[in-house]
């Protein structure tokens, strides 16, 4: 017996054990089919913290997940499509082929075909957000959907749950989803007060143990969505809390958001629907009967607009492939508006070849976010883009949180989507896409207007060792952000 429990032989054991674990780990991972970075830094990871890094694994790890579409509702909406595209020609008459190559891919990405809009407003700051879905929710007759990552039970919060209260008594149909993690502090003491007026309430990923932890702790909605009456939308940046509102706290995030009418409203509440159907665990017996009212008709509007949806139930990373390709598109500008700039190879490659072929490239983030790895992680890519020509601006101002992307006067997106490996590949992400000049006037002239508060980033900035040694290592961990 001592001599099995000898130093050598439970060395001997301890390494066939960990190369068991390694091996069988390893297949594991491999066969999520990464990129093959990331592959390479899990793999590691689970080699040097075998235990720790294999639970890590276990909850963080596994990337894809399988849940049913609502076709019903996607197919519905199809008979409208080649009108949105002929309005699509007259707008844009001088580069056809390179709007109809986005237009596709979108359409193929999501399944989300092209559509048109009556209004495409920009909304600037948390105040002007509020102001609008407030007024808007106050003058609802049919039905209220709101899904959204962050719903904070404060000021701005609260009088929000206080008036979709007052909805569901009049008798709207009221259903409010949040991501159980981002919105962690709204109890059931507060979504008590909507469900005994008669409103619905449902959590996206509920993070407590059971059947679910595993497979989805790490996939979040990170979606901003407002529906009212099938009419009237909203996406963009701004959560439902204080922190976004400059009327109640001065250090405020500066955000953007979209307030749409019109047809293409019926793919935001597709988005909502099928998101609120997976939440309750709903199944195509169980899809929603009143489309009529839920999807109404709605006359053409002069703007074209397309409703772009991606996660972790899709190979196809949209949102991603959409903002790589869009740039590769682009003849005179890419202006880029991220809170988080962790960019993968495919866009890394994106900005700095369109910047050496000539293109005005711009990169708007913040100068201090509230991530400090990620703030680091993205310092980490600036000498490099700012060598292919890419002007970097830091705003200073306050936490920029705005996510939006100009491509020449032909394509605008604003929506939830950061640019970073989070948003591309693991979260519930959402964005409208806005083609023609009337709308990227207007983005352009807010990116004119954010980097007057902005400071730009010169090549070979001043920094000190441990800065840059930070910075380096937290590029380590982009695969994994």
């Amino acid at each position: 017996m001592e001599q099995w429990l000898s130093r050598e032989n439970m060395t001997l054991a301890l390494s066939l054990v960990w190369s068991a674990y390694v091996v069988v780990v390893g297949v594991w991972i491999l066969l999520q089919r990464r990129a093959p970075v990331a592959t390479l830094s899990w793999l590691l990871s689970m080699a040097v913290l075998p235990v720790v890094g294999l639970g890590i694994y276990y909850f963080l790890g596994p990337r894809r997940l399988k849940r049913q579409r609502l076709r019903r509702l996607r197919s519905r909406r199809k008979s409208r499509v080649r009108s949105s595209i002929a309005r699509l020609r007259e707008k844009v008459p001088e580069a056809p082929e390179r709007l109809h190559q986005v237009v596709k891919l979108v359409t193929a990405s999501t399944n989300f075909p092209v559509s048109t809009a009556e209004k495409v407003e920009l909304l600037v700051g948390g105040a002007n957000t509020f102001d609008s879905i407030m007024s808007a929710v106050s003058k609802a007759e049919k039905h209220i959907h709101l899904e959204y990552y962050i719903f904070e039970p404060d000021h701005t919060g609260l009088a929000l749950l206080q008036l979709l209260c007052e909805k569901a008594r009049q008798g709207v149909n009221v259903r409010l989803l949040v991501d159980a993690l981002g919105s962690k502090k709204l109890s059931r003491k507060h979504y008590a007060l909507l469900e005994e007026a008669g409103g619905e309430f449902a959590l996206f990923h509920p993070t407590k143990f059971g059947r679910r932890v595993r497979p989805v702790i790490n996939f979040r909605s990170h979606r901003k969505i407002v529906v009212i009456d099938g009419r009237i939308g909203y996406t963009g940046g701004v959560n439902i809390t204080d922190e976004e509102d400059k009327r109640i706290l001065a250090e405020a995030y500066h955000d953007v958001h979209v307030r749409l009418e019109g047809p293409v409203v019926s793919w935001l509440q597709t988005v909502f629907l099928e998101d609120w159907a997976y939440a309750l665990d709903y199944n195509r017996k169980t899809e929603p009967r009143n489309l009529d009212e839920l999807l109404p008709d709605l006359p053409e509007g002069d703007e074209v607009v397309q409703i772009m949806a991606s996660g972790p139930d899709s190979d196809m990373e949209a949102i991603h492939r959409v903002h790589v390709s869009a740039i590769h598109a682009a003849h005179r500008r890419v202006w880029l508006t991220t809170p988080y700039f962790v960019p993968t190879e495919a866009s890394m490659l994106a900005l700095t070849n369109a910047a050496l072929r000539g293109v005005d490239v711009c990169l708007l983030v913040p100068e201090k976010s509230d991530s400090k790895i990620v703030t680091a992680a993205a310092r980490s890519y600036f000498d490099e883009l700012i060598s292919c020509g890419v002007k970097v601006f830091e705003y200073h101002r306050s936490m920029l949180h705005s996510k939006t992307m100009l491509v020449d006067d032909m394509v605008g997106i604003i929506g939830t989507a950061n640019f970073d490996n989070r948003s591309f590949r693991l979260n519930y992400e959402v964005c409208a896409v806005v083609y023609g000049d009337r709308f990227t006037a207007k983005l352009a002239d807010q990116f004119l207007e954010d980097i007057q508060h902005a400071r730009r980033v010169g090549y070979a900035r001043p920094q000190g060792f441990w800065q840059k040694l930070g910075d380096s290592a937290a590029r380590l961990c982009s695969p994994l952000l």
